[in-house]
C-alpha cells in the first residue's frame, strides 16, 4: 500500500501548533523527527515535510527537497509505521535540517533509519 492520500496529510493548523510545542524529537542528519501521539485520528500516522527558507532561499530547492522526502515517506512508512505501531496514532513531522541538497537514495536511506528508530522509540 504505497499511497499517500489526503487523509494522510497533516493540515490542521492546531495539531501542527501543538506539535511543535509538545512533540517528542530527534535528530537524524538531515531530518529532525518530531512526532507525538494522538488520540483520535482517521488515520494511523499523519505527516509533514517542512524545508526552512533559511537553508534554501529559492523555492525551487525547497520543492524538491520535500518531493523528494515525501517519496522517500510514501514508499517505506507501509513496512515500518503502520505494521508495527500497535494501533497507536501518531502525527509526525519532518524537519530538512542539512544545509545542501542530498541525492533521492541519500533522503531515502535517512528516511529508512528515521522511521525504523521511530517505531522502536515509540513501541518502547
Amino acid at each position: 500500500m504505497q499511497t499517500f492520500t489526503k487523509t494522510e496529510r497533516l493540515s490542521s493548523k492546531l495539531l501542527i501548533d501543538k506539535l511543535v510545542e509538545k512533540g517528542r524529537s530527534f535528530n537524524n542528519s538531515p531530518f529532525k523527527f518530531v512526532w507525538i501521539e494522538l488520540e483520535e485520528s482517521a488515520t494511523p500516522v499523519q505527516f509533514l515535510i517542512s524545508v526552512p527558507k533559511r537553508n534554501f532561499k529559492k523555492a525551487v530547492d525547497r520543492n524538491k527537497l520535500k518531493r523528494r522526502s515525501r517519496e522517500a515517506y510514501r514508499k517505506n512508512k507501509a513496512d515500518l509505521l503502520i505494521r508495527q505501531l500497535g494501533g497507536k496514532k501518531i502525527c509526525l513531522m519532518l524537519v530538512y535540517i542539512a544545509k545542501e541538497k542530498l541525492e533521492y537514495v541519500e533522503i531515502e536511506q535517512k528516511i529508512k533509519e528515521g522511521l525504523q528508530r521511530l517505531v522502536k522509540t515509540i513501541n518502547s
